[in-house]
């Protein structure tokens, strides 16, 4: 069983910028695929990025550019720095853990951007 942990969702006002994080309990962090989600109200989840145990990374094309996803294995925790934040980023991030074909969800947390 993985549990994770995210936080630092939060308001930001448009162009701001926010860095989440996700703990990871467990042995095996530095090989799992790790993942971003998010959910908006009235929307589907939707992949945001992912990066491998390897460090590959692969981002959802609409993003343009304006997010980072990285992982510290030393510290079980995968990071998603959004910059350039748009008022249609607004939503619930969660962070997924893939390891051996099972996936494990973090709780989210909530981002909202507004003026």
């Amino acid at each position: 069983q993985v549990q994770l942990v995210e936080s630092g969702g939060g308001l930001v006002q448009p162009g701001g910028s926010l860095r989440l994080s996700c703990a990871a309990s467990g042995n095996f962090f530095s090989i799992y695929i790790m993942s971003w989600y998010r959910q908006a109200p009235g929307k589907q989840r939707e992949l945001v990025a992912t990066i491998t145990s390897g460090g590959s990374t692969n981002y959802a094309a609409s993003l343009e550019g304006r997010f980072t996803i990285s992982r510290d294995n030393a510290k079980n925790t995968v990071y998603l720095q959004m910059n350039s934040l748009k008022l249609e980023d607004t939503a619930v991030y969660y962070c997924k853990a893939r390891h051996i074909g099972a996936d494990y969800w973090g709780q989210g947390t909530q981002v909202t951007v507004s003026a």
